[in-house]
């Protein structure tokens, strides 16, 4: 078991330390969980009133806490109480899992594909035809990737995801298990009988960029023609669906159970909140936020806010609510 002492702790966070303990810490935790060889966080004013019953021996606290540490207790004052427990999770992150084999013997791997340096490719994987694999790439069990698909270095993918043909995948990603790359857009047209529907073929690819990283059960559907791409640095939540020729700029973020229809345009980091749903050909310009649950009709300008369903302003219809509540209560 990892145990650093909280002298060694703060000179990893070059942190302010307020009082001392003795406890060597083992890990973190939730301020209401955590014992005596835990460090906590209290990143909210909020929580500041928990610290007294707590049983951890320390905690990560903003500079302006006004907190006291206790017998032997220590506090660490850091600019950033999120990015500092990064820090922290990151030095107490236990190992991936072990190949015992780099290249597991009942892993399928087509005569033609090239494998580069250091890759390490896990049981029943399947690697097709003209695949390449950068060096460094790891695919854990049961991974499949279809022809002519290119994969850069040190991307990992894990367990149940399947990547098509011809994809273009960057550098440094991670996709989570079971994730679907490269599968048929949602394309349909009434037949002219009118007695059934008419697949419309896919035959474009997904590209994705550099360190981009991409959550359990989420799809990137390939583009009717061209290319649905995924800018670099990314960051997509599980479950969430990306429709055929949608482009997303860089450092997008994306939270669960959000959708973009297809043809959709994300400028460089807009934010998607969780189940919001943006409607197809719309374009986000850079920097605007989509909050939780809601509806994008029409075009959103770069850096404004958007609530709601319809999606509109979030100043405007945070002031439509109060409306409504205040009319509720009148009745």
């Amino acid at each position: 078991m990892k145990s650093y002492s909280i002298i060694e702790i703060n000179n990893l966070l070059k942190g302010e330390l307020i009082g001392y303990t003795d406890h060597k810490i083992e890990g973190p935790e939730e301020i209401k969980k955590a014992n005596s060889n835990q460090i906590t966080f209290i990143g909210s004013k909020k929580y500041e009133k928990f610290w007294a019953d707590s049983k951890a021996s320390a905690a990560l606290v903003g500079q302006n806490a006004t907190l006291e540490p206790g017998t032997n207790r220590a506090l660490i004052k850091v600019k950033n109480v999120d990015l500092a427990m990064a820090q922290i999770l990151e030095l107490y992150n236990p190992p991936a899992p072990v190949f015992d084999t780099d290249i597991h013997p009942t892993a399928v791997i087509h005569e033609t594909a090239i494998i580069g340096e250091g890759c390490k490719i896990g049981a029943n994987c399947y690697v097709g035809k003209d695949v390449e694999l950068g060096s460094g790439v790891l695919l854990y069990p049961n991974v499949c990737v279809f022809d002519e698909t290119t994969i850069g270095s040190n991307t990992v993918v894990w367990s149940g995801t399947v990547i098509r043909e011809r994809c273009i995948i960057g550098s440094h990603c991670i996709f989570h298990t079971n994730v679907s790359i490269g599968a048929d857009g949602f394309g349909y047209r009434p037949s002219d009988d009118g007695r059934g529907l008419v697949k419309i073929p896919q035959i474009g690819n997904v590209i994705i960029g550099h360190y981009v990283e991409i959550g359990a059960n989420s799809c990137v559907d390939r583009a009717k023609f061209s290319s649905t791409i995924v800018g670099d640095g990314c960051k997509i939540d599980n479950l969430v669906q990306i429709a055929h020729n949608s482009v997303m700029g860089r450092f997008c973020i994306m939270a669960g159970h959000s959708g973009l229809a297809g043809s959709v345009t994300l400028g460089d980091g807009v934010i998607i909140g969780g189940s919001a749903s943006i409607k197809d050909h719309t374009t986000i310009n850079s920097g605007a936020t989509v909050g939780a649950g809601s509806g994008v009709m029409n075009d959103v300008e770069p850096g404004k806010t958007v609530l709601g369903y319809p999606a509109q302003d979030a100043r405007d219809m945070l002031k439509q609510w109060v409306a409504i509540r205040r009319f509720m209560k009148t009745q």
